[in-house]
Formats: C-alpha cells, structure tokens, sequence
C-alpha cells in the first residue's frame, strides 16, 4: 500500500512494507511516534516532489482544499504510479481529493482509521522522513504557507464581496435620487423656454441628449436628432419650435442648461455600468437568488439583511416583510394587519400578479427566495439549477392561482343568484300600488291592543280616538284635548 501526504514543502509518496504491522497500528503508534527505526521499517519514502516557491505551493493548495488535482500532483501521481504500473492501493487522507483521484485516474484510494493514525504518525514524524529538507527549511515554508493561504482566503472572502455587492447597490439608489432630482431641475428650467418638447419626449435620458443637442430653440430645425429620435417625432419636434410659446434665455442660461444635461447623461452612462458590475457580481456570488428575484431585488435584499450569511440565516417569513419593518411594527402596535411583502415586492413577477394575488404569490416566492439564498451561502453549487426550478414553480403557480380566480369569477360567491354568477336574471313586473291598501288599520282588537301596549295614548284617550277611527268619524274636541 502507497501513501500519499501533503505538507507546505511538497507532495510525499510513502511505501508500506508490513502489512502486518500496519493492521495493528493502533496499539503499536506511541512506539513509532517515539521510535524512528521502528518507523522506518513499517514505511519508506518512496518518491517526494519539491515545490518551486510559496506561489507554486499556495497554488497547489488552494486546489487540495477544494478537493480539486493540482496539475502537479497529477504529474506527481502519473509519473510514480500509474507509469510504473503500480496496482498498490493509495492511503489518502482528504476523501474529497481521494475521490477526485480515483475518478481521473483510476487509483484506488482508501481512508479509514488505520490510515487516519498513520497520517498522524508520519505527521508527528515528518522532520525525520523526509530527506533533503531540514526543520528550518520546513518551519519557514510552512509560515510562507500560511500567510500566503490568509491573504488568498482574505482576497476572495464572500464577506469582502457582500460588500462590494452593498456598496454598489447603494450607490445605484444615490444616482437614482440623484437623477431624478436632476431630470425634475431640467425640465423646469428648460420649459420655461421650450415647453412643448416636455410633452413630446417622455423618456428622461432621451429628454437630456436632444436638449443638449439642440441648446437655443431656434436652432431645432438645423439640428440633426436622427440619431436620438425617430422621424415622426423629430418632424414634430421641430414643427413645435417654430410655434413654442416658451421665453427666451440668454446664452449664459443656455450654457449652464447644456452642462445639466450633459451631468445627466454622464450619470446615466455610469449608472448603467455600475449595474452590468453589479449584475456580474451577484451572478458570481448568489446566482441562485438572481435567477429568482433579479440582481437589482437580490442585492438590495442582502444590503439591508447586512451580508449573504445573514440573509441565509432569516426565515422565509421574514425575508417576505424585509424592507417594511416600520409598517409592520406600527401595525402590530395599532392591532392592525400587517403588511404582506417588503423589497420582495420589486421582483418581476410580483409586478405581474393581479392585486388580489400579491399577497399569496409573494409568500410563496418567500420561501423560495429563502432557498435559493440559503444554497449559495452554504452549498457548494455553482450553478443556477435551484433558482431556476424554484422560479419555474412560482410561474406555475401563478398560473394555478390565475385559474382559480377566473374560476371564482364565472360561479360568484356562494348562494349568489344567477346574475352574480354571470347568467341572466329572471325579471318581474313590480306590483303597482294599490290605493286601498295606503291606510289599513287592520283588525279593531289587534289595532286596539297595538296601540294600547305601545303607549301611543294612554288611558280614556286612546281608547276614545280607535273607537272614532273605526268607525269613521272625527275625533271630538275634549278627546284631541285629552
């Protein structure tokens, strides 16, 4: 049996020579960690590859911690192994890299713990196997190592990246005030000289690249807009300046106008290329959570939980309120409902839902959202597969729910007629009044005790106004007095 130990100074391939002994090696390891000879006999320094400096050394191990085959130990293996035709068995002690061997090239690697306290021992006792290397020599690469593997980690650290994730989305939110603010100053500065051209172009950016193009209104029909504009709009565009009631400005005014705009269209091309960094970035980190929501919806959700760790930490019920935590705080105060989506409702398909739907849908893409970011903070896929399966799902059952409400629609509620249910309703001719029936009095005994019980007139009174009533005549003096 062969084995394989990596150290800071290179790749060592031992040979054991007693099989024997190596099956009791459990009970005989404080004697081969004491003992060198005794080591020596049980195994042997068959073959050992140097590496060339600490950048050799700390490429090669940021492989092996991957459990990937640096192409110098796959050299390393070809040339000591496998060209020699070796059909010993490999002892390796990361299962990771020992399955990665034996799939590539066909070795077959075991680990278990007879091998673990054979690692431990040739550790305990590497500064003795290993020749042309001293202690000195091993203590500083194995420092280099170290240092080396800390800033690489560091370099490429996901919490270095949230950050980079955090800053830019937040930068992009400044510019996007920032422009609006800018657009608004624009069109009322320039309308009060060119007022039609607000109501012609709509799209801001567009907007700021034909004002600036043009400057003075009068110079409209000798500008060129083809490039900015279609035909239709530039004809019109330039019919409306020949007939604007807007004021006239100086050349100064005209001047500080024309830098606004070109502040705009400088901001809007920056902001467009801090969103493809963006975009790149989050399909590095999190694809998964982009593929479900979008890189815009994903970066904001991990700016405001702090970090992607974090944001695998939260509960799908949390992450759905996420970014409307001072409405449902006030709603839990006042004991009133609470809302049913934050940032969430940013995402594409939340904006394609009906309103009745929201509610449910985003619940939903909750939960999925929370997967999604739990596998790319802690698996280790580096593809999009569960983003997009969990988006597929939130698609269908988008349609699912969409179905149910026409559904619902096409019966009405429940006990409804047939007009609420979308059929025809059954019309009957309203009864026409009957003037006979406008004052009926009724029976004299029931009138008599109604009128009695209720208290309308008390005593002789009442007594004496039903008897005129029923019998038609008018009420004396002395009984209206009464």
């Amino acid at each position: 049996m062969l084995a394989l130990f990596e150290t800071p100074a290179g790749y060592a391939l031992f040979q054991l020579n007693d099989e024997g002994k190596f099956k009791k090696i459990e009970q005989l390891s404080d004697k081969y960690c004491s003992d060198i000879n005794a080591l020596n006999k049980l195994l042997s320094l068959k073959a050992f590859y140097k590496f060339k400096d600490t950048k050799d050394a700390l490429k090669a191990t940021s492989k092996l911690i991957k459990g990937k085959i640096p192409k110098s130990l796959n050299s390393f293996l070809q040339k000591n192994i496998i060209s020699q035709e070796v059909q010993d068995n490999l002892a390796i002690a990361d299962k990771k890299l020992g399955k990665a061997i034996s799939e590539k090239l066909g070795i077959q690697c075991i680990g278990n713990d007879k091998t673990d306290e054979l690692f431990r021992i040739i550790r305990f006792q590497v500064n003795n196997l290993l020749s042309g290397v001293s202690e000195d020599d091993l203590k500083n690469m194995t420092l280099g190592l170290a240092h080396g593997l800390s800033r690489y980690k560091l370099k490429f650290s996901t919490d270095k990246i949230d950050t980079m994730i955090i800053q830019a989305i937040s930068l992009i939110e400044d510019l996007d005030r920032e422009l609006n603010n800018y657009m608004m100053r624009l069109r009322e500065w320039y309308g009060w000289h060119f007022p039609e051209l607000g109501k012609i172009i709509a799209d801001n950016v567009v907007y700021a690249k034909v004002v600036s193009a043009i400057g003075m209104r009068t110079n409209t029909a000798n500008t060129d807009l083809s490039s900015l504009l279609s035909e239709e709009l530039d004809r019109e565009v330039k019919q409306a300046a020949e007939l604007s009631m807007g004021s006239e400005i100086s050349d100064r005014d005209e001047k500080l106008i024309h830098n606004l705009a070109e502040q705009i269209t400088v901001f809007d091309e920056y902001r467009s290329t801090l969103n493809e960094y963006l975009k790149s970035r989050m399909t590095a980190v999190a694809p998964n959570l982009t593929t479900m929501v979008g890189e815009l919806v994903g970066a904001k959700l991990i700016s405001h939980a702090g970090s992607l760790v974090s944001l695998a930490k939260y509960p799908a019920s949390t992450i759905q309120i996420l970014g409307a935590e001072k409405s449902f705080f006030k709603a839990l105060k006042t004991k009133h409902n609470t809302p049913k989506y934050g940032l969430i409702y940013q995402a594409a398909i939340i904006g394609q839902t009906p309103a009745k739907l929201k509610g449910k849908l985003s619940r939903s893409l909750a939960a999925k959202t929370s997967i999604c970011v739990r596998v790319d903070a802690l698996a280790e896929y580096e593809n999009a597969e569960v983003g997009q399966e969990c988006k597929e799902y939130i698609e269908r059952k988008l349609r699912h729910l969409e179905k149910e409400v026409l559904t619902q629609d096409s019966k009405g509620p429940r006990g409804a007629g047939p007009a609420a249910r979308g059929g025809q309703r059954d019309f009957q001719a309203a009864p026409r009044f009957n003037e006979e029936s406008d004052f009926n009095l009724g029976p004299l005994k029931r009138l008599d005790k109604t009128f009695v019980k209720a208290g309308t007139m008390g005593g002789n009174a009442g007594k004496h106004t039903l008897s005129a009533l029923t019998s038609g005549e008018r009420p004396s003096k002395r009984t209206r007095e009464e």
